[in-house]
C-alpha cells in the first residue's frame, strides 16, 4: 500500500483558472466548482473570493431567493441580498438562531427580510442558496469573511430543476413547516439523479441516514480514499476507513489542526497509530472542507462533518458526485492543501 497520494499525471491535470483568491474550476454549464484560496497574497484584501461569484448570481435574481445558511457576515452577500429585496425579489432565509445577532444579519432583518431561526439545540448547519428556483449553490463555505478568505472551503453551483426540487423541499420543511433537526422527514423528491451522464446522490441529515450511506460508498473503495475533514470524530466511519486500508486501499487525509488539538474525540490518533498518511493542515485559518474522494471517481461533499452531531442532530446537506473529472478537481485541491500540511 502506497501511504502517500499520487499527484495527477500531466495528461489528467485539469485546467485551473486562479482569479484573485478563488480557484475556479471550469467544468460544464450545469455544474461549477469554486475553492477558496487563503494562500493567495490578496486574500487579506477580502476581494476576489468565491463569495463574489455567488453575490453576482444573487444580483441576477429576478423572482425568488431562498437561503439556508449557518452564519453570515460577508458584506458582498449582504449587499446582494438587500439589492435583490429592494428590487422586488421574494427573499426568504433560515439560519442557526445563535448567529442571527450578527450586525449584517440584523441589517437584513431591519430591511424587512423574513429570517427564521432554528431555535433548537442542534445546529442549522446548512449552506445553500436557491435562485429563481433554477440554480442551487451549496458546499462547505459559510457566508462569512473567515470562511471565504481565511479558511479552506468549496462552493458548488448546480443548474437543474430536479436538484432545485430537492433543496426547495428541505428549505420549505424548515421555513414553512418550522421543522428542524430530528423533526424532519426522509422524503427528498429525487435522492438520486443522472444529469448528462453524471450520477448524483442527495442526502439531508438527520433524516436520511447519511452515515450508513457513506459507509456503503467507503466500503466500495478499491484503490484510494482521500479526505479533507474539519471535524472527524465518527468511530464508525473511522473503522471502515481503517478496514479498507488494511486490505490495501491507499488512504491519505488532511485534518484541521485546531479540531484535533481540542481533544474532543478526534479520530486522528487512531489513524496515525494505524500508520495511515494523515496530516494536520498548515493553514492559519480552518481546514473547513468536509470532503471524501473515493477511487478518483466519487466525491462526497457538503455541510456534513463526520461527527455524531451531524448525523443525529444538525440540519445538514450532502451531495455525492459520481464523475472522475469532478473528482480530479477535488484531488488537485487536496494536493494543494496536503502539500502545506504537517506530516
Amino acid at each position: 500500500m502506497d501511504p502517500s497520494p499520487t499527484p495527477p499525471t500531466a495528461s489528467r491535470t485539469p485546467v485551473i483558472t486562479i482569479t484573485a483568491t478563488a480557484t475556479v474550476i471550469p467544468l460544464v454549464d450545469w455544474f461549477q466548482v469554486y475553492f477558496t484560496n487563503p494562500d493567495d497574497p490578496h486574500a487579506s484584501d477580502y476581494t476576489g473570493g468565491p463569495d463574489e461569484y455567488l453575490a453576482a448570481a444573487i444580483q441576477q435574481a429576478r423572482l425568488t431567493l431562498d437561503i439556508a445558511i449557518y452564519s453570515l457576515n460577508l458584506w458582498s452577500i449582504r449587499d446582494a441580498i438587500l439589492a435583490a429585496w429592494h428590487r422586488g425579489v421574494n427573499v426568504r432565509m433560515v439560519m442557526d438562531s445563535d448567529n442571527m445577532d450578527n450586525e449584517e444579519v440584523q441589517e437584513l432583518v431591519a430591511a424587512g427580510i423574513p429570517i427564521i431561526g432554528d431555535r433548537r439545540e442542534g445546529l442549522m448547519h446548512n449552506k445553500f442558496v436557491i435562485i429563481d428556483r433554477e440554480v442551487v449553490w451549496t458546499g462547505s463555505m459559510n457566508f462569512t469573511v473567515g470562511s471565504a478568505y481565511k479558511d479552506e472551503n468549496n462552493l458548488i453551483r448546480i443548474r437543474s430543476a430536479k436538484v432545485v426540487e430537492n433543496y426547495m423541499h428541505e428549505f420549505e420543511e424548515m421555513f414553512i413547516q418550522d421543522k428542524f433537526g430530528t423533526e424532519g422527514v426522509a422524503d427528498t423528491p429525487h435522492p438520486s439523479l443522472e444529469i448528462n451522464g453524471t450520477y448524483l446522490d442527495f442526502l439531508f441529515s438527520p433524516d436520511d441516514g447519511v452515515a450508513a450511506y457513506i459507509n456503503d460508498v467507503l466500503n466500495s473503495a478499491q484503490q484510494s480514499i482521500y479526505f479533507m475533514a474539519y471535524s472527524f470524530t465518527s468511530n464508525e466511519l473511522s473503522a471502515l476507513i481503517l478496514e479498507r486500508a488494511s486490505v490495501g486501499v491507499t488512504v491519505s487525509g488532511v485534518m484541521d489542526g485546531g479540531q484535533v488539538s481540542s481533544g474532543v474525540g478526534s479520530e486522528y490518533d487512531a489513524f496515525k497509530q494505524a500508520g495511515l498518511d494523515i496530516r494536520l493542515d498548515g493553514n492559519r485559518g480552518l481546514m473547513h472542507h468536509k470532503v471524501i474522494i473515493i477511487d478518483r471517481g466519487i466525491v462526497i461533499t457538503g455541510s456534513y462533518n463526520f461527527t455524531a452531531s451531524a448525523e443525529d442532530r444538525n440540519d445538514e446537506n450532502l451531495i455525492v458526485i459520481h464523475n472522475p473529472e469532478v473528482a480530479e478537481k477535488f484531488i488537485v485541491e487536496f494536493m494543494r492543501i496536503y502539500s502545506h500540511a504537517q506530516p
